[in-house]
């Protein structure tokens, strides 16, 4: 047929000198895609910490950073040992412990969502952020885990202090390693998934938008059983507490760090024992309570984000700065 398009060994031999169209690929290359993700993450994790810590010298940085969560833990224990009661030695070890895990989980879900706000108002370079040939949302996780190893150091110190000057009694010979490992793994990126809830919202937000993260964790910090156990808020409260990560990992580690010690779920009046029967949850439980917990976080943190971060590009908020 006159006209027709003959392609051999990749040339096309119809008289036209044109080379054979490279066929369609509908596989991608995944492996180098999840590299871009993984430099990018690591890339704004460092980032993150450089923008925290390089304003000053490291030792103010560090009073700085330490002197929030130690300044609440004295005030809380001083608050304690003045309305005094019996078991104030374990009382304490609740306290303390609750403290130096909320300043990670603060610091969790505090930091993509002033990731979002520091590039916005800040720097005013969020636009050039989400643009970059990288993952947006690898970016935003880079920060969180940044914030929370920042939060991780203040916590370390803080245990010290309850440790050496409180009494509190932690040995670590004493400490089920496994379950602190397991618990850790799942309840780190349930902290960051609600980190990226508050994300969202900053992201359509203007006004105020610096004060979300920490009344969100104010909110948390009441039902989370932080330093005191749930069983101590009205039933439909406890039943938010329970369908919270938060609480289900603050109570792991209590159980993992000090074995036997006081717990923030379960106990009379609570209700986890009156629906299960059972006076407090045992390792196993607390497992399957914080997976399902996580798994439901994590995922309503994606579709959250993900939702909000299409919004965002049509409706132009990503070149929108409200200059609060």
């Amino acid at each position: 047929m006159t006209g027709e398009v003959r392609s051999v060994g990749g040339v096309d031999r119809g008289g036209l000198g044109l080379p054979a169209p490279t066929p369609f690929d509908s596989n991608p290359d995944r492996r180098r895609e999840w590299m871009v993700n993984w430099r990018t993450f690591i890339a704004a994790l460092r980032i993150s910490w450089v923008m925290e810590s390089d304003w000053t010298d490291p030792v103010l940085f560090l009073i700085y950073t330490v002197a929030k969560p130690l300044g609440s833990l004295l005030l809380l224990v001083a608050m304690l040992e003045i309305v005094g009661g019996s078991g104030k030695a374990e009382l304490r070890s609740f306290i303390v412990v609750g403290s130096v895990l909320w300043s990670i989980v603060l610091s969790g879900l505090s930091g993509p969502a002033w990731m979002i706000l520091d590039a916005r108002e800040f720097s005013q370079t969020l636009k050039y952020v989400y643009v970059a040939p990288a993952s947006f949302l690898s970016g935003v996780l880079g920060r969180g885990v940044a914030q929370m190893a920042i939060g991780s150091m203040a916590s370390v110190i803080t245990l010290a202090v309850g440790v050496l000057v409180l009494g509190v009694p932690f040995a670590l010979d004493r400490i089920d390693w496994p379950l602190l490992a397991a618990t850790t793994v799942i309840g780190v990126p349930a902290i960051l998934a609600i980190g990226l809830v508050l994300a969202a919202v900053c992201l359509q937000t203007r006004q105020e938008s610096w004060s979300y993260p920490e009344a969100v964790g104010g909110a948390l910090f009441l039902v989370s059983g932080v330093v005191f156990p749930l069983s101590a808020l009205p039933m439909p409260v406890q039943a938010i507490g329970l369908l919270s990560p938060l609480s289900w990992w603050i109570e792991a580690v209590r159980h993992a760090a000090i074995p036997g010690g006081i717990g923030g779920i379960g106990g009379p009046g609570s209700l986890y024992t009156s629906v299960t029967g059972m006076s407090s949850p045992s390792s196993a439980e607390i497992v399957i309570g914080l997976g399902a917990t996580a798994g439901v976080a994590c995922l309503a943190g994606l579709v959250a984000f993900r939702a909000s971060e299409r919004r965002a590009r049509h409706r132009g908020l990503l070149d929108v700065t409200a200059g609060s």
